[in-house]
């Protein structure tokens, strides 16, 4: 067993490289950075566990732990594990010894001991990983090598004569050699992922594994879902099926095709681009182009044909075939749910189930949707909304009996509110009827009627009356009126026929200024 366990998120990242994608243990213990050891454990769990790839949409990481993680077989039981290291020992020195043979034996010893089609799958499966050793001849379609040139191109702003300095982008195909490049504002997440989307688009396929330089964007920025791999940067791989292996640190061999890909862009275009002056990335990736095709159409000096004639020839053929709709760029936050059952993305507010209160969630948002997961399960989704400080709610993800599982209600609201005086309390009636649904103004009610605690009841009393003669509904107008100290100024007279706002559902503040109640 292993002296950690693995999040769910990785291990159904070991299972999809090795049964969707066919990697190796080797490359898959590359990819999500851990020994080749761990990877044969988890493999060798789900084997045991009777796992099918893909795993069914319905299936939580609870119970995908449990399957995996089974209580420990009882004492006294005879269901071993065979000793492969004897078996092979066996199969290797003694003429005439099979498989089965030995199969038998095990039984004899272990009548309740697994089956020969486990015996055998298991036993080929220990021996495969015997004297591996890393192949660097590069199969066609197989690897696309990823990396930013060392040097820079500027872009001048034409009003301002501001200088900015260009990345460039460039990926090789390792069986043809065949180059695509471009120019990009940055190497942050947004431009590296769309460089790939648009790479993919030029070459017409996918190849099988991306093989980038440990760039801190795509592999090694710190980020507290997958520290080893940026989460966006797992989604594209996901999406495009296709597997990243970063290079390895003070490995040259790994990059080296990146790195003479790196080379030839700057000998055969950068250089030639040296003394031209660009005002947009437009222009500049149009030059870009132009250089580019020439390049890839050079003949070889030793070999027949070009990079052109290679690729059309062997990595053409090979590569994948483009998903129908190219990568929506998306990230990934953790977000608490408040206890009004909703998350917040950038400034907007979506709900999920109330039951999730108060637990955490992964978040995945993209400039369309926003979905939210729980334990590796998505429990919501929405269409993004990207205006400040509403609310996106969905009726079913409400309580049917809201009081029975929610610490806050509205009446619980309405008598804090008229222990500090009949301003607040009309004040929060109208906030929690202006909602569509009450739950959305508890937030905003928790910070105003705190700020008795800082200001005092009275001052927060007056900052009510004036908010709610100018229609205020908000924790910042409140705040402001106190922070200014404009609740100690009287109101104007009103104005022609302004009067304090109304609502059927509101008594109205002469109701709280009369001694009948």
């Amino acid at each position: 067993m292993p002296k950690e366990r693995l999040s769910m998120r990785k291990i159904r990242e070991i299972l999809r490289l090795k049964y969707d994608l066919g990697r190796s243990n080797r490359e898959i213990a590359r990819s999500c950075d851990m020994g080749c050891s761990t990877v044969s454990d988890y493999l060798k769990r789900a084997r045991m566990a009777g796992l099918t790839w893909p795993l069914p949409d319905d299936q939580s990481d609870s119970f995908l732990e449990r399957t995996l993680f089974p209580p420990p077989t009882p004492p006294g039981s005879s269901c071993l594990i065979p000793d492969f290291a004897e078996i092979h020992t066996e199969l290797q020195k003694r003429r005439g010894v099979t498989l089965n043979l030995l199969w038998q034996e095990y039984k004899e010893q272990h009548p309740d001991g697994y089956q020969y089609s486990w015996f055998c799958h298991n036993y080929r499966d220990w021996s495969g990983r015997l004297d591996v050793t890393m192949r660097h001849e590069h199969r066609a379609g197989e690897k696309l090598f990823v990396d930013y040139a060392g040097q820079t191109v500027e872009i001048t702003d034409r009003l301002t004569g501001e200088i900015r300095k260009a990345q460039i982008f460039v990926a090789v195909l390792g069986a043809s050699n065949y180059s695509y490049a471009e120019a990009t504002l940055s190497q942050q997440i947004e431009d590296w992922i769309g460089s790939h989307v648009r790479a993919f688009d030029f070459f017409g396929g996918v190849p099988e594994v991306i093989v980038p330089d440990n760039l801190k964007s795509g592999v090694t920025k710190s980020c507290r879902y997958e520290p080893d791999l940026n989460p966006t940067y797992h989604d594209l791989a996901c999406h495009y099926q296709t597997v990243v292996l970063p290079a390895r640190v003070r490995k040259p061999r790994d990059k080296a095709k990146a790195e003479a890909g790196v080379l030839l862009v700057e000998r055969w275009i950068l250089a030639r681009l040296r003394k031209h002056t660009f005002f947009t990335l437009t222009d500049l990736n149009r030059e870009i182009q132009r250089l580019l095709q020439a390049l890839n159409n050079k003949p070889f000096k030793k070999l027949p044909g070009s990079r052109k004639s290679r690729f059309e020839e062997l990595d053409s053929p090979a590569l994948k075939a483009l998903p129908a709709s190219a990568y929506e760029l998306a990230y990934w936050k953790k977000a608490t749910v408040h206890l009004d059952y909703h998350v917040e993305i950038v400034g907007h507010y979506y709900s999920v189930p109330y039951a999730l209160v108060k637990k955490q969630l992964d978040i995945r948002y993209s400039k369309n949707t926003v979905e939210c997961f729980y334990r590796g399960k998505r429990i919501a989704s929405h269409v993004r909304d990207e205006r400040q400080g509403l609310h996106s709610t969905v009726k079913e993800h409400m309580p049917v009996k809201h009081q029975k599982y929610m610490e806050w209600t509205p009446e619980r609201f309405k008598n804090w509110a008229a222990k500090i005086g009949p301003e607040t309390l009309c004040f929060t009636e109208t906030l929690l009827v202006q909602r569509a649904h009450p739950q959305q103004a508890y937030r905003s009610l928790l910070g105003i009627l705190s700020l008795g605690k800082s200001y005092g009841d009275a001052r927060l009393e007056a900052a009510c009356r004036r908010a709610l003669y100018i229609n205020a509904f908000s924790y910042r107008s409140v705040a402001s009126i106190l922070k200014s100290g404009l609740d100690h100024k009287p109101l104007p007279e009103p104005v022609g026929n302004k009067t304090p706002v109304e609502h059927a559902n509101i008594r109205g503040q002469l109701y709280y200024s009369s001694n009948t109640h």
